[in-house]
């Protein structure tokens, strides 16, 4: 083989799968919220016995609005819990009504001076009060809140009204409720603190998507800019500049008009356009520009009926090998053997070949500068954006041919190897254009 040059794309990525759904703020309150909430029942069916045993020694008007509303706080939490309205507003008022009840506990007392015999109902609910502290405010009104309930509860218990109780025993039922506020105070701090950082970094990656979706957008824009430039305007220029042949004023009097319809196709599509097109009009409109060029080309047509492939595609498809064919109509040469050619193929695994050969003088495609946009810009980079791959074979006197083919996926698969063309023994490329 006389000279190869190759850019291959990237590779096509399989079937996404459906994000799973992380840990995140929102889904912990929503969690803690409901946790609390059943927890609220649980505890206030066990206070429940107490209360109606208590009421005989208690005013009559504080057990009623204290018990409604302890009680009704726990109802309002498991509703709001439920609708995920208004969870934290129902918390701290629990965790308020809590406290305001634990203050006025002896007050409430018919007769204070009496030592009550039982455990003050309000101390099932104390846990779950300091959960609702923990959910509901900051860290540092929660953490207040952890050691004052307890502590005043301990008070109580050495008042006659909560049972007249020694230190000890007031000090260690304290101390018990503490330790279990502050298992579910730390809990919730560390659980809130990892989903903020779980938040923070889906923030980030989607900003950093973004930013990478706005470079590829703009990445390819330039392509298509530059593939325009060079593709439509520079080489319409210059075949105007060289025109003096009627033959070669038609042909730049064409060109000029594709240049045109060029720049009105992107004005007016996107980077990402999903729309679908067939193979066989991109092969009619191949054959259009053919019968534009000025010069003899033979269109063979394979077997290229099928589904659809994305206009994207399509458009790289055909710019790529309208490309190849002016490049030929210049520089091949006008020799009587010189002959070009284009051929479609389309097979069952959906790979789209279109080849675009002659018999002309041929390049060396290695010695091609870089800063040229001819193969690199308006073959190469444009497959490669579509998702398909440009294969440019070339020698000095041994003609030229290109491959242009999508997807590459089906490539890589196995959906065709190269083959030889059957015009000439070895391949070769396409000669490069004029800057």
């Amino acid at each position: 083989m006389a000279g190869e040059g190759r850019l291959t794309g990237p590779l096509p990525l399989g079937p996404l799968r459906p994000p799973r759904n992380p840990i995140s703020r929102a889904l912990l309150d929503k969690v803690l919220g409901r946790i609390i909430a059943a927890a609220g029942l649980v505890f206030g069916l066990q206070a429940l016995p107490g209360m109606i045993g208590q009421v005989g020694s208690m005013q009559l008007a504080w057990a009623w609005v204290i018990g409604l509303a302890m009680f009704g706080g726990f109802l309002a939490l498991v509703v709001a819990s439920l609708v995920q309205r208004g969870v934290t507003t129902v918390e701290a008022f629990v965790a308020i009504a809590y406290l305001i009840a634990l203050v006025t506990w002896p007050l409430a007392v018919d007769d204070p001076s009496e030592v009550q015999a039982s455990v003050p109902w309000l101390w099932y609910l104390c846990t779950v009060a300091t959960a609702s502290a923990a959910s509901a405010f900051s860290t540092w009104i929660a953490t207040g809140y952890l050691f004052v309930a307890p502590a005043v509860y301990g008070f109580i218990r050495l008042t006659p009204s909560g049972g007249a109780v020694s230190p000890q025993r007031a000090t260690l039922d304290s101390v018990y409720a503490i330790l279990l506020g502050g298992a579910v105070l730390i809990l919730v701090v560390i659980l809130r603190q990892a989903a903020a950082n779980v938040d923070q970094a889906q923030a980030t990656a989607v900003a950093r998507y973004s930013e990478a979706i706005r470079e590829h957008a703009t990445e390819l824009e330039r392509v298509q800019v530059d593939a325009i430039v060079h593709d439509s305007v520079l080489t319409t220029f210059i075949q105007a500049a060289r025109a003096w042949s009627p033959e070669e004023r038609e042909l730049s009097t064409n060109m000029a008009r594709n240049a045109m319809s060029h720049l009105s196709a992107a004005a007016s599509t996107t980077p990402f356009d999903e729309s679908d097109t067939t193979v066989t009009g991109m092969v009619d409109r191949i054959a259009a520009a053919v019968s534009d060029l000025g010069v003899s080309v033979e269109l063979r047509r394979g077997p290229i009926e099928g589904e659809g492939i994305p206009s994207t595609a399509a458009e790289a498809l055909y710019s790529a090998a309208v490309q190849a064919l002016v490049n030929s109509s210049q520089h091949a040469g006008d020799a009587p053997g010189v002959r070009r050619w284009v051929d479609v193929t389309r097979e069952a695994t959906g790979l789209t070949t279109v080849e675009v050969g002659d018999t002309g003088k041929g390049f060396e495609p290695a010695t091609v500068p870089t800063e040229r946009l001819g193969v690199r810009v308006s073959i190469h980079e444009r497959l490669n954006n579509a998702g398909g791959l440009a294969t440019i074979d070339s020698a000095p006197g041994r003609g030229t041919l290109v491959r242009l083919q999508w997807p590459v996926g089906a490539l890589l698969e196995g959906g065709s190897a190269p083959r030889p063309s059957p015009d000439r023994a070895d391949e070769t490329g396409i000669p490069e254009g004029v800057a």
